[in-house]
């Protein structure tokens, strides 16, 4: 079992930045013209012309949080970082699930003003995964470890 989930940790190493990359959600002005693929690094991109903050926060809670909460599961996995740093690892996973939240969020307010086309990308969903699987791995390693002791 231990084994098992320090594999499906190491893999969102990788899964993350495909994630970042992959369309979030495709958006347009008016059903007549093409949509736009926007992807977290896009719209970090487009966000930091505009609100230096905000980009900043967006930056905090779609990269660091997760990624950042990745790779110190995997320290404790590996016995490089103390168990005790397993509740710290919750939180972050929280942080990042924000992020996701908030994206959908903005789904709903742009479909309901209806001035524009708003389709849900594949992105989404990945990234949505990557953070749950990431917040599951950490409970069953803390149990994992309560159990052994």
């Amino acid at each position: 079992m231990r084994n098992l989930l320090r594999y499906g940790n190491l893999s969102l190493l990788v899964l993350f930045p495909i994630a970042w990359a992959a369309p979030l959600l495709r958006a347009g002005l008016l059903p007549l013209f093409g949509l736009s693929e926007i992807s977290v690094i896009s719209g970090l991109a487009a966000l930091w012309e505009t609100d230096i903050f905000l980009a900043a926060l967006v930056f905090l809670f779609a990269f660091i949080a997760p990624y950042a909460k990745t790779l110190m599961l995997t320290a404790v996995q590996f016995g490089r970082l103390s168990p005790r740093f397993l509740p710290l690892l919750t939180w972050l996973g929280k942080l990042a699930m924000a992020d996701v939240f908030l994206i959908a969020l903005y789904i709903v307010l742009i479909k309901g003003i209806g001035v524009g086309r708003v389709e849900t990308g594949w992105g989404l969903y990945l990234f949505t995964f990557c953070i749950l699987f990431s917040l599951l791995l950490s409970a069953l390693t803390a149990r994992e470890m309560k159990a052994t002791g």
